[in-house]
């Protein structure tokens, strides 16, 4: 699933707005997006536009849960 995210401005007050779209549907997505753009090029009070997906058939919480005996990752290097 995917989800459109913008910002509008008027008369000094934001409202920020989501609209989703379906799994299959990234293309219309990215056009929806590309309009909003558009919108905001031609000096309309439009921002933040942005976009962020989550698969609905995923398994488990997204990161890493389980690691291996060889795994020794650090942030900081010694």
């Amino acid at each position: 699933m995917y989800m459109v995210y913008w910002t509008v401005y008027h008369n000094g007050h934001s409202a920020a707005h989501a609209k989703p779209f379906d799994t299959k549907d990234m293309v219309p997505a990215m056009a929806f997006m590309e309009q909003l753009r558009a919108r905001q090029r031609a000096g309309e009070g439009v921002g933040f536009i942005t976009m962020v997906s989550e698969h609905p058939d995923s398994v488990g919480h997204p990161g890493v849960d389980v690691t291996g005996p060889d795994y020794d990752w650090k942030k900081r290097r010694r």
